[in-house]
């Protein structure tokens, strides 16, 4: 038997115990063994407590990791949203802030290319300098040149368009056509192959408690749920369906050493997905 929690999931509904589960007690929750113990319908049957529905297509972030990417998106913003800009509550001062902050965001990114570009030929230089060699025909560096200075602005240029960003895609009035139009739409995943798709676990016993890591892979924009299953020595049932990575089974440990078994399978909506996770043992108890 073990304790009743808040938390915990009646495997036979996959929502919380309620006052007519029959294995609910005033000691506690019957398991497997125990006298009086009702077996839950396989797992095929439980229809799980399910997240929102979410968007399966989802997209990746729409800032361009890459600096002379994301100068360039600043621009495109800077240079579109001027015909939008009183369709989505974008106020003139905000038109203005960006226009500053895209503007010198691409002078930096460029004086930079030019420094660097710069520290390279005065290495070689320096290398020959030293050693010795053939000289390029233009000899030695000359001194760089950069572009027309811009006004600097305050750090955190991505910041602030994200958070300008996050307000427009808010208003009523915006849809993927105008994002699209101003670059602030990321470009759609593609999702795993639901049919093979297999999740990794492992169990660790963590005081008197056994701590079971998992995740989604790089997927949870396409899958909702974990199913755990556990083997106690009286064949597999289950034990959660988990909706943030990494479980605690709080099933009090065994007198005697025992090995305990796990294993998992993604859910999306009220089926299971892809393969079995390999099953994982631990001793606990003794």
């Amino acid at each position: 038997m073990k304790p009743l929690f808040w938390d915990s999931v009646d495997p036979a509904t996959g929502q919380p115990y309620t006052w007519d589960s029959p294995n609910l007690t005033w000691s506690g929750i019957l398991e497997p063994g125990d006298p009086g113990y009702t077996p839950p319908p396989p797992s095929s049957t439980v229809q799980p407590t399910l997240k929102p529905k979410r968007n399966r297509m989802a997209k990746s972030d729409y800032i361009a990791q890459n600096d002379d990417l994301f100068a360039a998106q600043l621009q495109t913003f800077k240079t579109g949203i001027g015909a939008y800009a009183t369709t989505l509550g974008v106020t003139p001062a905000q038109v203005t802030a960006q226009a500053a902050d895209a503007d010198y965001f691409g002078y930096v990114v460029a004086c930079q290319g030019i420094m660097q570009g710069g520290s390279q030929q005065w290495t070689a230089w320096k290398n020959l300098a030293r050693a010795g060699g053939s000289p390029p025909a233009a000899g030695a560096p000359v001194d760089p040149v950069f572009p027309t200075a811009v006004a600097a602005v305050a750090l955190g240029v991505e910041v602030r368009f994200r958070a300008l960003v996050k307000a427009i895609k808010a208003h009523p009035n915006y849809n993927d056509a105008i994002g699209q139009t101003l670059g602030i739409e990321g470009p759609q995943q593609t999702g795993p192959d639901l049919s093979v798709i297999q999740p990794i676990i492992d169990a660790i016993l963590s005081g008197n408690a056994v701590q079971i890591g998992w995740g989604w892979g790089g997927h949870s924009a396409f899958l909702d749920m974990l199913e755990l299953q556990v083997d106690r020595g009286s064949g597999w049932a289950v034990l959660a369906f988990d909706t943030t990575p990494n479980y605690t089974d709080t099933t009090p440990l065994p007198a005697a050493p025992a090995k305990w078994k796990y294993r998992a399978i993604y859910r999306v909506g009220d089926h299971q997905v892809g393969v079995w996770s390999n099953t994982v043992e631990i001793m606990v108890g003794g």
